[in-house]
């Protein structure tokens, strides 16, 4: 059984309203890939690793060190954050940094953070 609240009194279609929102309606293939991306930062671990590489880039053994994982593990999820294109990383002799893509992972993060603590 529905709450009143939860659906309209009466059944009325607001065309002008329907058509703004269909305007700005990305496509399929765009929605898609913004929920993949969020998605990434559905685990604890990856998160963890953006907040680490804020303060600078750092290699797999140090990632790793300072989150007392395996190397391995923080392998694994440092693939899927540059899959998901919100890591890059750079080779130094034998040695690969990893760091932050862009200013933008900062800012979705920061905004999470904000919404969180509302």
């Amino acid at each position: 059984m529905r709450k009143a609240a939860e659906c309209c009194d009466e059944y009325a279609v607001h065309p002008d309203i329907l058509s703004l929102a269909r305007q700005d309606m990305p496509d399929e293939e765009r929605l898609y890939d913004l929920a993949e991306l969020f998605k990434v930062f559905g685990d604890t671990t990856r998160i963890r690793i953006l907040y680490v590489l804020f303060e600078s880039e750092m290699c797999v053994c140090d990632i790793a060190e300072l989150l007392n994982m395996t190397q391995s593990a923080i392998s694994h999820q440092l693939r899927v954050l540059k899959q998901a294109r919100l890591v890059r990383s750079r080779r130094d002799g034998k040695t690969v940094y990893y760091f932050l893509a862009d200013d933008h992972v900062r800012t979705i993060i920061g905004q999470g953070m904000d919404h969180i603590e509302e």
